[in-house]
């Protein structure tokens, strides 16, 4: 007579049977599509690496197609592709990608907010920006996942620049943000494709650059086609971030999340070292660009008109100024603690 006792056990034994024998269910691979700003050259150093140590880690759960500059949506619409499920991510500034926040005017290179490349990180994790720039994007439907930051902004150009008066009248590729503040010393910006520069530069449609630092003018074949190249910079650092659509970044597992963030997280310390490198190394042994600087004493004339820069955007909302002040606080404590901080 089978007891209560012995039914339970043989039953469980079967059933525990049953379930080894059952095939497991295959989990579908998670598949994004990345868009970045740079052209393929540029990306190999830029986001590349990042890249496939994400999908090499990440296996069989999850890969990342990464596409290049204007690829999939031009880099002007980059955001709203995003916003719309288009693409999944995007590594880029918030000022090429039209972001339609309050912070977006401070992205790729706002004027002398930063004399070096650890400048960035440091206002983003130390004072703050982090948390801002986390709310904005929020607030349209974008998970800012990390923000670091790239080359300084320099100008390559057809012509030689040794005084301020030697800008004007010239039409010059820039960022927006960067664009707006040289008008005020005759620079005409002008808004092309990125892979047509070179083209542009000759054939004369663009007198010059003021894009990027001297590694990338190697690294782009921007060299090939500038003469010179002006050691004064607008802009320390180039600052940039990695962005993902709110909605298909929640969709994934606490541990993928961890290692886009550790991955994008090693894409900035890879960019600190190549540029910082870089930048010295190709003015010292570079054989293509001449080296021409404008003297302090008249570059201080735009260091002055960058911070009245700063305070005509702070005065453009709540948000701006709250991160004008930050800057202000950075800079000064920078320069309180002196050397080599300034």
């Amino acid at each position: 007579m089978t007891t209560r006792r012995k039914f339970l056990t043989t039953a469980g034994v079967g059933a525990v049977g049953a379930t080894l024998a059952a095939p497991a269910i295959a989990q579908s691979k998670i598949k994004w599509r990345m868009q970045t700003y740079a052209g393929p050259a540029l990306a190999e150093h830029v986001i590349t690496p990042a890249i496939n140590s994400f999908n090499k880690i990440a296996g069989d759960e999850m890969e990342i197609e990464l596409f290049y500059a204007d690829q999939l949506v031009p880099t002007g619409e980059l955001f709203r592709a995003m916003q719309k499920g288009t693409i999944d991510a995007v590594q880029s500034d918030d000022d090429s990608m039209a972001s339609p926040t309050e912070v977006t005017v401070f992205g790729g290179y706002f004027p002398m907010a930063s004399r070096y490349s650890l400048d960035v990180p440091v206002l983003f994790n130390q004072y703050g920006l982090n948390e801002i720039w986390d709310e904005e994007y929020s607030k349209v439907g974008v998970k800012h996942i990390s923000a670091g930051a790239w080359d300084p902004c320099h100008f390559a150009t057809k012509e030689p620049i040794t005084s301020l008066k030697d800008l004007e009248g010239k039409r010059i590729f820039t960022f927006p943000t960067a664009g707006r503040f040289l008008t005020q010393f005759g620079v005409i910006p002008v808004t092309l494709p990125w892979e047509d520069i070179e083209v542009a530069m000759q054939t004369g449609e663009l007198d010059g650059i003021a894009w990027s630092g001297i590694t990338e003018d190697y690294t782009v074949g921007w060299a090939d086609v500038t003469n010179y190249f002006l050691t004064n910079n607008i802009s320390g650092a180039w600052a940039g971030s990695f962005f993902a659509n709110m909605d298909r970044y929640n969709e994934l597992p606490e541990h993928l999340q961890e290692l886009l963030k550790v991955c994008t997280d090693q894409s900035h310390y890879y960019r600190q070292w190549w540029y910082w490198g870089g930048e010295a190394a190709l003015r010292v042994n570079g054989p293509k660009m001449e080296l021409t600087t404008i003297p302090d004493e008249e570059w201080a004339v735009v260091e002055d008109a960058a911070v009245k820069f700063w305070d005509e955007i702070a005065a453009e909302s709540e948000t701006k100024a709250k991160v004008v002040n930050i800057i202000k606080q950075y800079n000064a404590d920078m320069i309180k603690a002196g050397r080599p901080y300034r």
